[in-house]
């Protein structure tokens, strides 16, 4: 887990009794308050889609302040309380209001969603891997979009899910952190729309499900790559040639 210390200003330290991530809280809070406050003053209120999310769950910091229960296991984790994280959308009019769904669903899917909603497509030219979503924000659906769900850690393949179940694929050197450090997992099987803690292995009274989401592992391999072999789907990575900082025009008037 991460070691960084959460970070709040100086006008939110202190204020919380959960410490510097409570700060930290605290302040995000009011600063999303001070975004929705701007749209409505702007008349932007009901022509704006704001989606709230994180891109990890509560890491470990001693001591520990967040939590992921009943989750299973930490931000910056293959498990399903460092994958699994909350996401609120808002858009007067166009998404109903006090709806949950639990459909899966990734930050990848943002931007063919956006795009679609935009009247436009993404790019045709490469394989995108993210899903339109808009159904699923509109209550027009609440079934994924998806086939599976991959679990990467840094470049390494360490579970896979489709629908309900979740395979942990069995691994000599599974990475644990940034630095490389490696452990040994098992094979296992967790229905995780039941046990969100994944406690209950489930791979021997269904291996034909163990076959399934091996052969799906597989097609991730092949066109994502792995820790030992390139995927036939990675793009060279994007880099700017000395990148230089540019100032932005301010509001008009």
């Amino acid at each position: 887990g991460s070691t960084a210390a959460p970070f709040a200003s100086e006008q939110f330290r202190g204020k919380s009794a959960n410490g510097p991530y409570g700060d930290s809280v605290e302040e995000l809070d009011w600063s999303t308050g001070q975004i929705l406050d701007a749209l409505k003053q702007l008349g932007l209120d009901e022509k704006t889609i704001v989606v709230w999310t994180s891109d990890n769950g509560a890491v470990r910091h001693d001591p520990p302040q967040g939590s992921n229960l009943p989750l299973g296991g930490w931000g910056y984790t293959t498990a399903e309380g460092g994958q699994r994280i909350p996401c609120i959308a808002r858009w007067p009019g166009k998404i109903p209001a006090g709806r949950a769904c639990n459909a899966l669903a990734t930050m990848m899917d943002w931007l063919p969603t956006f795009a679609g909603l935009a009247g436009t497509k993404p790019p045709r030219n490469r394989v995108i891997d993210g899903k339109d979503i808009g159904p699923l924000l509109s209550g027009r659906s609440d079934k994924t979009p998806h086939e599976a769900f991959y679990y990467y850690y840094c470049p390494q393949l360490q579970a896979v899910r489709s629908g309900k179940w979740k395979l942990v694929l069995p691994l000599e050197q599974r990475w644990v952190n940034f630095t490389g450090k490696t452990t040994k997992s098992a094979l296992a099987l967790y229905d995780v729309d039941k046990d969100v803690g994944e406690a209950t292995d489930l791979a021997a009274e269904h291996p034909d499900v163990v076959r399934r989401l091996t052969r799906l592992a597989g097609k991730a391999r092949e066109d994502l790559g792995d820790v030992d072999r390139p995927g036939k789907g990675q793009r060279p990575v994007g880099r700017v040639a000395n990148p230089e900082p540019r100032k932005l025009p301010g509001p008009a008037g």
